[in-house]
């Protein structure tokens, strides 16, 4: 059975393939405009038997553009009456602080397009005020007569606790306009807070339409092509479902791409050796960190994009602008800076030799030598060093600088970014980076490793195979997945456990039958977590509760797994033993183990010959080998590992190896750099 994980990102589009018994690649530059092109391109350049194919598993960025670029629906937001401006409202805090200028995020539905209804739940789900059925009709009926609507999102006030005047609405707005996207809040999740499942509302709605429409383009195309097997997306969480589950709940996909790279990390790294690591993904828009403790990635329930909050599962990245696209740049100050904004992949980096006359962070590296000027880019694309160096040479020059130690000071700023985004999931949250290896992959995620490892303490560095297409690997490998979540307090008295265990069944009971409706057989691995704080508390705690200990919960027990996540994050237990607690949410997510999951491998033989290079470091250009990863094993097991500052090229990215590493390669072709005693 044939499996293919096909990842469209910013600059190139990766296709991991496995037919049971060997695995292979394909790497080609993205079509940003149409992102179901570059699927089929990659599909071409690896010569894939589409009528022979079992499955193919996608990740793309179309949902995350759609919002970035605000090209989703034309919206319309319905709300209790008033409550018409809990969009523009939002909360009281500021993301920057010191901005003078600073205005509020905008959000995706106009003020002229929400339609109030009167209508009122309580917090308990019980009625305040009914909803008069005719008279919602006349007012649905009037609010699309003057407006041309694509899509249509509802969140009543308290919603969550009971649905019905969502869904009889939902039906009205049906019944009106068939053709209509209709989204409830209570379909994209259940959870309190207003403005928070208003925002992911109206964000699951806007994307609808342009997610579905793109699905549908790229199963034409794949049927077109011979492809009548089972299409899946990748999710946030770093899980997927099949397509139809994708296209009920669009807002699931936004942060594919890197979750699908923390996926490919801990199947191709994790092992009774490796359990703790910090996934470093380099692409060409962006840095991308998570911390995977035990094997297992941090997860949180709640994240934002362009300001806006967002409701949903996702694997706990951290994001700088910081990727090889990035462009480097003078402020009004005077000062050089890189990123956020990205070349992309039309017209890219100066040295692609595409048009594009800005230099980026790519260039710098090319410059300084950690991009060989004969290296072929993705395999294939020859490098335009010269200009690349022409154009970084006129960039430095109101500095007072030369190419390279202009290069080699934005890569540093560079550094500072991911650094401080490493920090962000470890030091911050209680865990010390030392204690954690660092897997580098991603086109430049190998360019950086030592250097930032030199910096935070690490002292090894893992570059798993092909590291360059890791995030179509991971959608390859990838388990499938659902989650559900549920806003019911519940004070930690003595029916607490009881309570749990009844949440439990409900949300499990669900899940189970969602999963089965799509498709998805056979059993499943189950993670219950709780929201917990401190009566009066305004955030919560995540407490994960193992489906084994259920049986035996009791309310003391409870208390001791808050009291024990308390301690980890801020050391020390809060308010003590006489202070009640409540839960506040619980979560679960069910997950299909994929069972036959092979790992990356290079393929035997030796590769090219090492070569002579130089990379500027340090102030100054050092004499360095080229190595090919191809046959760097037994090149290994021949002379030894090996020590000291080197290039490693393989098809998909190069590895710059600081001064004082040491090379290994263990037994699932990964290279293990370790920092020399």
């Amino acid at each position: 059975m044939t499996r293919i994980g096909v990842e469209a990102g910013g600059t190139f589009t990766d296709l991991v393939q496995y037919d049971g018994h060997r695995v292979t690649i394909s790497k080609v530059p993205s079509v940003p405009s149409s992102p179901d092109v570059g699927v089929t391109d990659a599909l071409a350049a690896a010569r894939a038997d589409l009528a022979g194919l079992h499955e193919l598993t996608h990740g793309s960025t179309v949902a995350v553009n759609a919002i970035l670029e605000r090209k989703g629906a034309r919206l319309g937001f319905v709300t209790t009456r008033g409550f018409r401006d809990i969009l523009l409202l939002q909360r009281h805090d500021r993301q920057r602080m010191f901005d003078l200028f600073y205005r509020k995020p905008q959000p995706v539905v106009s003020r002229t397009d929400v339609l109030e209804i009167d209508e009122r739940m309580l917090a308990d789900g019980s009625v305040l005020d009914p909803l008069d059925q005719a008279a919602s009709r006349v007012a649905i009926e009037r609010f699309l007569a003057t407006r041309n609507l694509d899509a249509v999102a509802i969140c009543l006030l308290n919603s969550y606790a009971n649905p019905a005047h969502e869904l009889t609405l939902r039906d009205q707005f049906l019944a009106v306009a068939p053709e209509l996207f209709v989204t409830c809040s209570v379909e994209v999740g259940r959870e309190f807070r207003e403005y928070e499942r208003a925002s992911t509302t109206t964000l699951a709605a806007y994307v609808q339409p342009t997610v579905g429409r793109y699905l549908n383009r790229l199963e034409q195309r794949l049927q077109q092509g011979g492809f009548s097997g089972r299409l899946t997306i990748m999710q946030s969480s770093g899980g997927r479902l099949p397509v139809e589950g994708i296209r009920q709940n669009a807002l699931a996909t936004l942060f594919s791409g890197p979750s699908a790279g923390v996926t490919g990390a801990i199947r191709q790294v994790v092992s009774d050796r490796y359990r703790n690591l910090i996934t470093l993904d380099v692409g060409g828009t962006s840095a991308d960190v998570c911390l995977v403790t035990d094997g297992r990635p941090d997860m949180i329930g709640e994240t934002a994009i362009d300001g806006l909050p967002v409701h949903v599962p996702v694997v706990d990245i951290v994001s700088v602008g910081a990727g090889g696209g990035s462009l480097l740049w003078a402020d009004e100050g005077g000062m050089l800076r890189v990123g956020p904004d990205s070349a992309g992949a039309d017209p890219g980096p100066v040295c692609y030799g595409k048009g594009g006359e800005r230099p980026t962070l790519t260039d710098a590296q090319v410059v300084r030598g950690a991009l060989p000027a004969d290296a072929l880019l993705a395999g294939y694309m020859p490098l335009a060093a010269d200009r690349a160096r022409a154009r970084i040479a006129e960039l430095a020059a109101p500095f007072g600088l030369d190419a390279e130690t202009f290069s080699a000071s934005a890569i540093r700023i560079a550094n500072a970014g991911m650094i401080s985004a490493i920090k962000a999931v470890s030091t911050e949250r209680g865990k010390d980076p030392r204690d954690y290896a660092l897997v580098a992959f991603g086109g430049a995620g190998p360019l950086h490793a030592t250097d930032l490892a030199d910096e935070l303490g690490i002292r090894t560095v893992i570059v798993p195979p092909y590291p360059g297409v890791l995030s179509a690997y991971g959608l390859l490998v990838a388990d499938f997945t659902m989650a559900d979540a549920l806003t019911r307090p519940t004070p930690l008295d003595e029916a607490a456990a009881d309570q749990v265990r009844a949440v439990h069944d409900e949300l499990a009971g669900r899940t189970r039958d969602r999963l089965r409706a799509l498709g998805v057989e056979g059993p499943v691995e189950t993670t219950l977590t709780l929201d917990m704080r401190y009566v009066g508390q305004a955030f919560e705690l995540s407490v994960t509760v193992g489906t084994a200990e259920l049986a035996g919960l009791t309310p003391a027990g409870l208390r001791e797994l808050f009291a024990a996540r308390h301690q980890q994050l801020y050391q020390h237990g809060g308010a003590g033993k006489d202070k009640p607690v409540q839960i506040v949410a619980y979560r679960i997510e069910m997950r299909k183990v994929l069972e036959d999951a092979p790992h990356l491998a290079l393929p035997p033989g030796q590769g090219a010959a090492v070569r002579p290079g130089r990379v500027f470091a340090g102030g100054g250009w050092h004499d360095c080998p080229i190595l090919p990863r191809e046959g760097l094993r037994d090149s290994l097991r021949e002379g030894g590992a090996r020590e000291g500052l080197c290039i490693v090229e393989d098809q998909t990215s190069t590895t710059l190896v600081g001064a004082g590493w040491q090379i290994e390669v263990d037994d699932r072709d990964n290279m293990v750099l370790r920092k020399a005693k």
